[in-house]
């Protein structure tokens, strides 16, 4: 009986220690973007590959958006080199180059000093031949 009694008391010590814990993360940036894909669907060769990805600043902090890579050539990302202050919005810009026909999906890897640091945008369609 002891022994079960102390077991108890042992796991609910540990479990208000994570939940101490998981408290204290809740403080950490947070980068949080209103979508993190966009589908062109299907578009002409040629046709307009822009396209914007919002994002808020929800941490108390100002944001960093340290480093943003395209997972090709094909693809280039325009980014707030200025810190983001605490609860205001950023666009990250993509143009995809559509002069090459057929089905695209393309990744964006956004690194910053938010609690999640590292987040993957896509961009997605399929680009048919000019008629």
């Amino acid at each position: 009986m002891k022994k079960s009694v102390f077991i108890v008391f042992i796991l609910c010590f540990v479990t208000l220690g994570l939940f101490a814990q998981e408290k204290q993360n809740t403080t950490n940036d947070s980068i949080i973007f209103v979508k993190t894909t966009h589908d062109y669907g299907t578009i002409t060769q040629g046709a307009d590959g822009n396209c914007e990805f919002k994002f808020t600043n929800k941490a108390k902090e100002p944001l960093i958006l340290s480093n943003v890579n395209a997972s090709c050539g094909c693809t280039v990302p325009d980014w707030p080199k200025e810190p983001i202050p605490a609860g205001k919005t950023g666009v990250i810009k993509v143009k995809y180059n559509t002069n090459s026909v057929g089905t695209f999906s393309k990744t964006i890897t956004v690194n910053s000093n938010a609690k999640n640091a590292t987040v993957v945008l896509t961009i997605k369609g399929n680009v048919v031949a000019k008629k």
